[in-house]
């Protein structure tokens, strides 16, 4: 069962498969992995964020996807990674700067995976902005409207059924799958009518998820 999905994630990571608001995403990252053979000879990590961020706003030229008529006056809150924004009365917009990755790929595996786990709060890139030089994904999300205190406890309890073990504060681990999930307070995982809605994840691929790739 679990290598079954493994090699289910392996596709959908690799572009092989389909997955909700997945094709953005699964192109951006194979622009970037065609790419990554001239960033082996940097000297550092920002060395090598710098080249593929510079080979990222190539693709994102090529493919017209930067965007400029966000409305900055629908501010709604941030956090380290993320600035979220008004949409319209169903969506927001999330500008993320992958700051808690590596990489700019390390982010996009995120995205995939989130979709993957939780369709109902499905991401949907839709583009890029720049601002004061930083490249920002732009991503689009259904608004959850809470009616209720999240129990950590429930997250806990539903995320083990699935697989995922505690292992510290609000971070999880699958071993099976070699994924990490973290940051799963109670502003990152919604209620709604007694519902669990998991809106900002923060996946990990370990060595063992690579372990069985084809």
């Amino acid at each position: 069962m679990h290598n079954h999905l493994k090699d289910e994630l392996h596709h959908i990571i690799s572009g092989k498969n389909q997955i909700s608001f997945g094709a953005i995403i699964q192109a951006a990252t194979r622009y970037l992995k065609d790419g990554a053979q001239s960033s082996i000879e940097a000297e550092t990590t920002k060395q090598i964020r710098k080249q593929e961020t510079e080979r990222l706003e190539k693709f994102v030229s090529e493919s017209c996807l930067w965007i400029t008529d966000i409305d900055f006056s629908q501010y709604v809150s941030e956090g380290a990674e993320q600035r979220v924004f008004l949409k319209d009365s169903e969506h927001v917009l999330k500008l993320n700067d992958a700051i808690y990755y590596v990489s700019w790929i390390d982010y996009f595996h995120n995205l995939l995976l989130h979709n993957f786990f939780f369709p109902d709060t499905a991401y949907e890139l839709v583009g890029f902005t720049k601002e004061n030089e930083n490249l920002y994904a732009v991503v689009k999300q259904q608004f959850v409207t809470i009616t209720d205190v999240t129990d950590l406890t429930k997250v806990k309890a539903f995320l083990e059924a699935n697989g995922f073990k505690n292992n510290r504060n609000n971070d999880y681990i699958n071993k099976d799958l070699g994924i990490i999930l973290e940051d799963l307070h109670d502003e990152n995982v919604l209620t709604k009518n007694g519902v669990l809605y998991f809106i900002d994840t923060v996946f990990y691929l370990t060595n063992e998820f690579w372990d069985k790739s084809e």
